[in-house]
């Protein structure tokens, strides 16, 4: 992705975060425009915290998933939330610890939420193609989680 591609994203996560509408609302519209803009996120979606050791799906755009309750630990989401910090996966037939969403699904990227040093929840990202994330995909999404978190945790 171009910087002034991912520049001109931000700056509509930015435009949709001001809107007035509810907090699932914007994040549903951001997980829309994630999923349409960049070629490779295939489905987007938002876990949130709740309690201590849980992450429950929030808003998401793509195909719809079983896992809408996560423990802690559990898969890649699980794994991202116990140990706080992101994972990405490049091939998640590798990976002994994957909750399989979809048999389409090749590669998996985390980012985990933070409201100053508390967890409130994760992006997540899945693609249908093996290998296609980079580091500006890491830095984009945790640029888009910290405008996430500043506006609306």
């Amino acid at each position: 992705m171009r910087g002034t591609e991912r520049e001109a994203i931000l700056a509509e996560i930015r435009d949709i975060v001001r809107k007035s509408a509810s907090r699932d609302e914007k994040l549903r519209d951001i997980c829309e425009l994630l999923r349409k803009r960049v070629d490779h996120y295939d489905w987007v979606g938002f876990y949130l915290v709740e309690g201590d050791e849980t992450l429950v799906l929030g808003p998401f755009s793509g195909e719809p998933t079983v896992h809408v309750r996560i423990k802690f630990g559990e898969g890649i989401c699980g794994q991202a939330a116990a140990l706080k910090k992101p994972f990405l996966v490049q091939d998640v037939s590798r990976e002994n610890n994957y909750l399989s969403c979809s048999p389409l699904v090749k590669s998996e990227l985390v980012v985990p939420i933070f409201k100053g040093e508390v967890l409130v929840g994760e992006l997540d990202i899945d693609s249908h193609k093996l290998a296609p994330f980079n580091d500006e995909d890491l830095k984009f999404l945790q640029d888009v989680c910290k405008i996430v978190s500043d506006a609306l945790f």
